[in-house]
């Protein structure tokens, strides 16, 4: 069939389908205006994702979460140990603090968090994530769990703010100085890259008022100041990088010695100008699938 040959009004066409988007629209945006939680997704769940629509949001279940290892995480065995007591007081009623994890990108930051769930789901624990734009929701997050007979980490990877975005504050109230009393089955766990959330060099003008060194100081250090435990994770050594190697090679099996091995992991973290975890998995990727393909990989068992 030769469409180009076909009559049809195509102002006509666009129209209708303008027509059914927005009747889309309007019937998702009413139906979240109307959502109401059925508390047996925590019972059969244990991971969920907060969805945000215009103003409104639901909770999405997560049907494979990352069930992260600790064991699997070298040369942060203090901050592990730190983080786990906190939310082992958390899970079990007791008062615990809001945690900021920062530092170097693929370090552990993330993995940390996630390894959380595993090792407390069965204790009530459940992991929430919360993007960063949608921090501003929290109020209606927290209507929505705050009677139930869970605990709840919500997790907001790597969140920071530009100097001229806006929402900082809105998070520093929400945290512990609303005037509504904080939940006590929640606590907010993030991540950054940058200790104190903001960048180094705070504008002079910050949404729209003029501000001097040491208050654009204080505002960097108040919004960090919000999370009772602040954890940091700095660049990672050669041993513990190469320790990281030889550990998911044996996971793998690679057939090969240990010298050709760190020797063509350090060529391939000094490639990517970084030693860390996530560059050590994915050097092992890469490494994993070259050595399939020449039939260097011992058969795993069943």
């Amino acid at each position: 069939m030769d469409i180009e040959r076909l009559d049809i009004d195509w102002d006509y066409v666009v129209e209708r389908l303008d027509r059914i988007l927005d009747l889309g629209e309007e019937y998702l945006t009413r139906l979240l205006s109307e959502y109401q939680l059925d508390p047996t997704i925590f019972r059969d769940y244990i991971a969920f994702r907060w969805i945000q629509h215009q103003g409104n949001g639901y909770l999405a279940e997560v049907a494979h979460p990352d069930l992260t290892d600790h064991d699997d995480l070298f040369g942060i065995e203090r901050i592990l140990e730190r983080l786990q007591r906190n939310t082992e007081q958390f899970v079990h009623s007791y008062p615990a603090n809001n945690v900021l994890l920062w530092g170097e990108r693929g370090c552990g930051k993330s993995s940390a968090v996630k390894g959380l769930l595993k090792l407390f789901f069965q204790a009530g624990l459940r992991l929430i994530e919360v993007q960063k734009e949608d921090l501003l929701q929290l109020p209606q997050i927290t209507d929505l769990l705050r009677e139930q007979p869970y605990r709840f980490i919500l997790f907001c990877d790597d969140l920071s703010f530009d100097e001229q975005e806006p929402g900082y504050r809105e998070l520093k109230a929400l945290l512990d100085g609303g005037i509504e009393e904080p939940a006590g089955n929640i606590l907010l766990y993030a991540t950054s890259n940058r200790r104190h959330l903001l960048p180094e060099r705070l504008s002079d003008n910050l949404d729209g008022q003029e501000i001097h060194p040491e208050e654009a100081l204080a505002e960097k250090l108040s919004l960090a100041d919000r999370f009772g435990i602040s954890l940091g994770f700095y660049p990672m050594s050669q041993q513990i990088y190469l320790e990281i190697v030889g550990y998911l090679a044996r996971q793998r099996r690679l057939i090969i010695s240990g010298e050709e091995l760190n020797r063509a992991a350090l060529s391939w973290a000094m490639e990517r100008g970084s030693r860390s975890g996530r560059v050590a998995r994915q050097f092992i990727d890469d490494l994993s699938g070259r050595m399939a393909m020449a039939g260097k990989i011992a058969p795993l068992s069943s």
